[in-house]
C-alpha cells in the first residue's frame, strides 16, 4: 500500500507506474482516492471545528451557571443542541470514506524499481546470468515421475484416491532425499547467519491482506470454513505477519530468518494442476528466507538473498540461471523480483524453482510494522526468497544427478543427511 501523500502530491507518477504494469483499468482508482481523501480531510476538519465549538460553548454554559445566569446557560444549550447530531453524522462519513479509500489503496500497485524491465507478462522476463554448465547426457532421461517410480519412491495413484490430483506419497529413499534437502537448506541458511523458525501454518485474514494482493489471495489461499483462518501458501506469510503492529528498534535491524513450513495452494489460473508429476501441486514443503530491514539496506539484501539460492543449488550440482521479472509479471506489492530457474536435461530448458522479492514498505504499511529510529518512526522494508521448495526441486535434482542405469548420485553436501549414502539404487 502506498503512502497517501505520494498519491496526493504525485498522482502522475502513480498512474505512470500503473501503465508500466499494464493496469490501465485501475487508473480511475487514483483520481477516486484523491477526491475521497479531499472529502475525508474536509469532513474531519469540520468535525474538529464543531467539537472545538462545543467545548467552548460548554465552558460558557458552566460559567453562566456559576454566575447564576440560568436563562443565558439554557439559551446557549439550545443554540448548540444540534451540534452533537452533526458531529455524529460527520464521524460516520469519516468512517465510510476511510474504508473506501483503504479499499482503493489496497488495489493500487507498489512503485516498481527503475531497474525493472517493462513487459506484459512472464514471457518478457529477462535472463540475467547463468551459473554452471547445462549438460545433456548421452542417454535418455525419463520423466521425473518415472525416475521416482523406478526407485519405488512415489505413489500418485493412491494419492488421487485419498486426496485427488495435486497430491502424492513420497516413499523410501526419495522421501528421505526430500527431507535431506530441507535439512540441508535449514543448516545452509543458519550458516549464513539466519535464525531458524517454524511458524504457524494458518493465519488470520488481516495478515493475509497484509502480505499479498487480492488477486494472489483468491488464486492461492485455502480458507478454513467457519473460522477466520487461512492455510499458508508460503511461510513468508506468517513470518512477516509475526511483526504485525510492532514497533521495532532500529538497533535490532535487520531481522534475518529462515523458516520451514508445508505450503498449500489452490493453484487457480492458466497453469492448473499437473495430472502426472510433482511440478505444480496443492501441497508441498519449503525452506524460506525473509528479511526485515532499513529501507536503505533492502536492495543490498535483495542481492544477497538471490545469490544464496544460487549458491545452494550449485552446491548440489544443479545448473541455474536468474531471470529479472518484468513489470507485468510483478505482483502488486513487489518493487523488484527475480526468479531462480534450474536446468532440466530432459526438457533441455530451465524451469522455475524459486523467486526472490523486495516488497519495499508495502507489507509494512499494511501490517503496521514500524521502526523506531534516531529521527523518528518509519516503515520497515521486507524481503523474501525461496531457499528450496521440494518436491519441485527434486525434478532438477534427479535429472541432473541421474545415471544411465537409473540410479541417482548423492552430492557430498547431502550425504550426512542420507546416512552416508553416495547413491540411490532401485
Amino acid at each position: 500500500m502506498l503512502d497517501i501523500k505520494l498519491i496526493r502530491e504525485n498522482a502522475e507518477l502513480v498512474k505512470e507506474n500503473m501503465k508500466k504494469k499494464f493496469q490501465e483499468a485501475k487508473l480511475h482508482l487514483v483520481d477516486e482516492v484523491i477526491e475521497m481523501d479531499k472529502q475525508f480531510r474536509e469532513t474531519k476538519t469540520k468535525a474538529d471545528e464543531l467539537r472545538a465549538l462545543r467545548n467552548t460553548k460548554s465552558k460558557e454554559i458552566g460559567a453562566s451557571m456559576q454566575q447564576g445566569l440560568k436563562d443565558k446557560a439554557q439559551e446557549t444549550k439550545e443554540a448548540i443542541a444540534h451540534i452533537g447530531d452533526e458531529i455524529k453524522a460527520l464521524e460516520e462519513k469519516e468512517i465510510e470514506l476511510e474504508a473506501k479509500i483503504k479499499t482503493n489503496m489496497l488495489s493500487i500497485p507498489n512503485i516498481i524499481d527503475p531497474s525493472v524491465p517493462v513487459g506484459k507478462d512472464d514471457s518478457e522476463n529477462v535472463e540475467v546470468e547463468k551459473f554452471g554448465e547445462p549438460i545433456v547426457p548421452n542417454f535418455e532421461i525419463p520423466h521425473h515421475t518415472d525416475i521416482m517410480e523406478n526407485l519405488a519412491g512415489i505413489d500418485l495413484d493412491n494419492a488421487r484416491k485419498t486426496s485427488g490430483n495435486g497430491f502424492y506419497y513420497l516413499i523410501g529413499d526419495i522421501a528421505r532425499l526430500h527431507s535431506a534437502i530441507l535439512s540441508y537448506a535449514r543448516d545452509f541458511m543458519i550458516d549464513k547467519g539466519f535464525t531458524y523458525c517454524i511458524p504457524p501454518f494458518m493465519i488470520r485474514s488481516d495478515v493475509v491482506t497484509g502480505v499479498m494482493s487480492f488477486a494472489e489471495m483468491e488464486n492461492m489461499m485455502y480458507k478454513i470454513e467457519g473460522e477466520d483462518l487461512y492455510l499458508i501458501g508460503t511461510s513468508e506469510h506468517s513470518m512477516i505477519g509475526k511483526f504485525i503492529d510492532n514497533i521495532l528498534e532500529e538497533k535490532n535491524l535487520p531481522y534475518t530468518m529462515t523458516s520451514y513450513s508445508p505450503c498449500f495452494r489452490k493453484e487457480v489460473g492458466a497453469h492448473g494442476i499437473e495430472e502426472r508429476g510433482v511440478y505444480r501441486i496443492h501441497q508441498f514443503e519449503k525452506q524460506e528466507m525473509i528479511v526485515v530491514c532499513k529501507p536503505e539496506e533492502s536492495m543490498e539484501w535483495y542481492d544477497k538473498m538471490w545469490k544464496y539460492s544460487v549458491e545452494f543449488f550449485r552446491s548440489l550440482d544443479i545448473p541455474v540461471r536468474t531471470l529479472e521479472c518484468c513489470s507485468g509479471d510483478l505482483a502488486d506489492l513487489k518493487v523488484k523480483s527475480c526468479d531462480i530457474e534450474a536446468w532440466s536435461p530432459r526438457q533441455k530448458k530451465y524451469f522455475e524453482v524459486g523467486s526472490c522479492s523486495n516488497l519495499g514498505d508495502a507489507q509494512a504499511r499494511r501490517l503496521g510494522i514500524r521502526v523506531n529510529g534516531e529521527n523518528g518512526k518509519y516503515f520497515a522494508h521486507t524481503l523474501n526468497n525461496t531457499v528450496v521448495a521440494p518436491p519441485r526441486m527434486l525434478i532438477a535434482f534427479l535429472e541432473n544427478n541421474l545415471n544411465a542405469d537409473g540410479s541417482v548420485n548423492i552430492p557430498d553436501a547431502l550425504r550426512i543427511y542420507m546416512g552416508g549414502k553416495k547413491i540411490i539404487k532401485k
